[in-house]
């Protein structure tokens, strides 16, 4: 496969069905893409990932680069040898993290200076290298380098910040090039460009155009606000949506902690959602419970429960022989394991516990992109 391309076959209201072909297979929109950071989805081996319906899914450059490192990767056969998953992948390029993870992050011109989280070891990021990096991981969606700049920052730090994140995203687009936009493996690898801005419209409006200009196979949307504020994502995509091209993914980083968040997103014109939030929810005795519905053009989740979320821990559910929710077609639920039994996995630290929430939450999320994706065509 020598390129990448995306299709929209329909809308309903701002909502989208689509579809985009990569190196290693085909994914249908919108969808949400469960997170494998450290190459692997969190007590999830690739089988029950697969198994869970996912298409496509994440993992991080911050972390693959400190451990175990790219090159061993790529002396592997690239990241999808090395984890035994035969179906397209996204990185990230660990911008977010150097700014989040990294300690005493120091921001020049050509980079980031940051420490490492695990050693203290001194480490220098610049755009090539995030590109670089991903390049011996070889997943078929790279993004390029951005500051995420906080939501409080002025106006003035604010209009710097996305002034380096321009000239790092042209960086990273004449590395790409200069590679023949392939992997190290030889496949090739689409570059997605980050739209940042923080909530200031005038220069989400100014990033959306720039990042718009060059030619990025896809868009995506990043910020702090991105998925932890929904009011907030509402108000940056109102603002940048009439500048987004329509033949082109749209990405919403970091989104997708709750059900009603990836209804949102998809109402909102969003194709793509990536979150850690269904696993770790999982994990921590949080198991989504309810379901879709859809009022003319647009979706909503409905459910009894507060949050959609089913807390197993609950002293109530120690003897409730109901599976965590009827009609739910995850293998959790079709096997038949009941609240109770996973009452008492949660309660005594089990590790199949979480195994089995987190196949339950992740194709949870899965069905819901896959519900809608159905109305918008129906």
């Amino acid at each position: 496969m020598n390129s990448f391309s995306f299709s929209l076959t329909k809308t309903l209201g701002k909502a989208r069905a689509g579809e985009f072909t990569t190196a290693h297979g085909v994914v249908k929109t919108p969808i949400f893409m469960p997170v494998g950071t450290k190459a692997t989805l969190k007590a999830l081996d690739s089988l029950d990932v697969k198994n869970t319906q996912a298409q496509i899914i994440l993992s991080n450059t911050y972390h693959l680069y400190l451990r175990p490192g790219e090159e061993l990767i790529a002396d592997r056969g690239g990241l999808h040898q090395f984890m035994r998953w035969p179906k397209p992948i996204l990185t990230d390029s660990g911008g977010f993290q150097v700014f989040s993870l990294g300690e005493n992050s120091k921001i020049k011109s050509n980079g980031v200076e940051f420490k490492s989280h695990l050693d203290g070891s001194k480490h220098f990021f610049t755009p090539e290298k995030a590109i670089e990096i991903q390049r011996q991981l070889g997943a078929d969606i790279i993004m390029a380098f951005d500051e995420c700049t906080p939501d409080k920052a002025d106006p003035k730090y604010t209009d710097e910040a996305l002034d380096r994140t321009h000239q790092w995203a042209r960086q990273c687009f004449n590395y790409w090039e200069k590679h023949s936009r392939k992997s190290a493996q030889g496949h090739y690898q689409a570059l997605f460009g980050i739209i940042q801005g923080a909530m200031h419209s005038d220069l989400r409006k100014k990033s959306a155009r720039f990042i718009t200009s060059l030619d990025f196979d896809g868009i995506a949307v990043g910020g702090e606000t991105t998925g932890y504020n929904m009011a907030g994502t509402g108000e940056v995509m109102e603002w940048i949506e009439p500048l987004l091209p329509e033949n082109k993914p749209r990405y919403a980083m970091g989104l997708g902690r709750d059900p009603q968040d990836l209804i949102d997103a998809v109402n909102m014109g969003f194709d793509m959602f990536d979150c850690v939030g269904p696993t770790r929810l999982a994990r921590n005795g949080a198991l989504y419970h309810g379901h879709l519905e859809q009022d003319q053009d647009e979706f909503k989740f409905v459910s009894e429960l507060k949050n959609g979320r089913l807390s197993i821990g609950r002293s109530e559910f120690k003897t409730d022989d109901e599976v965590i929710m009827k009609g739910c077609d995850c293998y959790t639920c079709q096997s038949g394991y009941t609240r109770a039994y996973l009452n008492h996995l949660f309660k005594t630290k089990e590790l199949s516990y979480y195994r089995l929430a987190s196949i339950h939450n992740v194709r949870f999320m899965i069905r819901l992109t896959e519900e809608m994706r159905a109305a918008i065509l129906s």
